[in-house]
């Protein structure tokens, strides 16, 4: 593998360092970590690289390294992904990129032309579906065993854009791509189409209209910073949307609850390893890895150490990337599966744009808003 962007300094660098690397599955060999000469330096020697092996073009690590690569994964900045995902699929190399692939459904449907075009392969990474619960969740609904779904409420409330930083009175400073808004608010790019494809991965449902309301609230006035939505989605399905990055004691509250006929199940990402299941009875279950009922969390590969010593963030992640490797070596072009897992497609990605984006235009105009066509197979 090689790597455009992800240096020691990126918001993402090490993260995707470590759980690419964690089983074994890949090996990152180059790197045009940054433009930076001494910042990619320094990440090729924290990743035991020769210096002949970082770059600051990403063009010459392609033309130096043709025909050796298995897969490039992009992380730069989300606005800057369409040009380089394009040129790396014109290079012929199947493309990994970090959500949200790009910055509104138009470059998107650009990238699927060129993907189309060169017969190449492109997936997204979506981690929080790489938590072994969240492929429990999925396989329980898949079997019916929550009955037919009636509702399904998803958050993610952050409060980078509101604390202090380091003392009192010190402003955040996030990286400054995220204090510009473009079509879309950068914290839709950011949050809101993490729970697009939290809410597909787990139901299969997909999203047909949205009615919703931005506000900024936090420091930075001139970005949204807060989001609320109601959805309808295919089979009848109500869907609740909250997330923003101004609400005060919430690190990171992604949280999905799943509402059935015959139960209903709720996952913290706080608490990775718990499954919190209700029933009709009134009984409520705690499902974990060393549940002898779990079907899929249990499994071997979710293992890496008994239970009892949690996995998390970085183990969810690599999940993924076990997956990634499975798909990149598979003959499938698209939405490959692997395991329990499902690799997130550019199709997908456009969706969850075009859901942002009628979020955005119902925020506007104070109407309901239909989404474009779903056009992809969870």
């Amino acid at each position: 593998m090689a790597l455009i962007g992800g240096s020691l300094q990126s918001a993402v660098g090490r993260t995707h360092h470590i759980a690419a690397r964690m089983d074994n599955r890949w090996r990152i060999v180059c790197g045009a970590f940054s433009r930076s000469p001494h910042v990619c330096s320094e990440t090729a020697e924290a990743l035991s690289l020769p210096a002949s092996a970082a770059f600051t073009d990403y063009h010459e690590m392609l033309h130096r390294f043709a025909g050796r690569l298995a897969a490039v994964c992009v992380l730069v900045p989300t606005p800057q992904h369409a040009e380089i995902i394009c040129d790396v699929l014109q290079a012929g190399i199947p493309v990994i990129s970090e959500k949200s692939l790009a910055c509104s459904p138009a470059e998107v449907e650009r990238i699927i032309a060129v993907r189309d075009a060169a017969q190449g392969k492109l997936a997204v990474t979506f981690n929080y579906s790489g938590y072994p619960a969240i492929r429990e969740l999925r396989q329980m609904i898949a079997e019916g065993r929550l009955g037919s779904l009636i509702h399904v409420a998803a958050e993610m409330p952050q409060e980078g854009f509101i604390r202090w930083a380091g003392r009192p009175f010190q402003l955040p400073q996030p990286q400054p791509w995220r204090l510009t808004d473009g079509r879309l608010p950068t914290v839709s790019l950011d949050l809101g189409v993490h729970l697009h494809h939290l809410i597909g991965f787990v139901t299969g449902q997909h999203p047909v209209s949205v009615t919703a309301c931005q506000y900024s609230k936090g420091h930075f006035s001139e970005v949204t910073d807060s989001v609320h939505a109601m959805a309808r989605y295919t089979d009848s399905l109500s869907v609740d949307l909250w997330y923003g990055k101004c609400f005060l004691g919430c690190a990171n509250g992604l949280r999905i609850r799943v509402f059935g006929t015959e139960g209903s199940a709720e996952w913290l990402q706080l608490q990775p390893e718990v499954l919190q299941l209700s029933d009709r009875c009134g009984r409520i279950q705690l499902l974990t890895r060393s549940s002898t009922d779990a079907e899929v969390c249990g499994q071997p590969r979710y293992s890496r150490f008994k239970p009892g010593h949690p996995d998390g963030f970085l183990e969810a992640f690599a999940n993924y990337y076990a997956d990634l490797a499975d798909w990149v070596q598979s003959d499938t072009e698209q939405d490959g599966t692997a395991a329990d897992g499902g690799i997130a497609s550019a199709e997908m990605a456009l969706e969850g744009l075009q859901m942002m984006e009628a979020i955005t235009e119902s925020s506007r105009c104070g109407r309901w808003v239909d989404v474009g066509q779903h056009a992809y197979a969870v």
